[in-house]
């Protein structure tokens, strides 16, 4: 079954999305693990301690945040299995439309990949 990791990108220091849509994610994952579709997820924190390494023409840089460059940061994240990619990408889009719905004010890019299995995978 294929396994998919979904994302939700949005502009930091934005504040907190309403209680309405944290009420909706709560339904709308709590169906999707009970049916076994949703594996793992969760929020992320801000930029503000977050900790990239830079690999740049064989120098490793270590980049504390928070970075004032970016404009969007990806504020949570999950893994799924489906059956099948069209049932993936419409299990997306209602995702999104939590957020149109209970959020409207922001903008918020919600994405899926699909998770390659090896090395002959899409990607490799």
């Amino acid at each position: 079954m294929p396994r998919f990791m979904g994302f939700v990108r949005m502009e930091e220091g934005i504040g907190a999305p309403p209680q309405s849509l944290f009420e909706a994610m709560d339904v709308h994952i709590g169906e999707r693990a009970a049916k076994g579709v949703f594996l793992d997820g969760g929020g992320l924190y801000g930029t503000e301690d977050a900790v990239n390494f830079v690999v740049d023409n064989g120098t490793v840089t270590r980049v504390d945040g928070p970075y004032a460059e970016n404009k969007e940061i990806v504020g949570g994240w999950a893994i799924m299995q489906y059956d099948s990619l069209e049932e993936a990408v419409a299990d997306q889009r209602e995702f999104a439309e939590l957020h149109a719905k209970h959020w409207p004010e922001v903008k918020v890019v919600a994405t899926l990949r699909q998770i390659s299995e090896g090395p002959d995978a899409p990607g490799a």
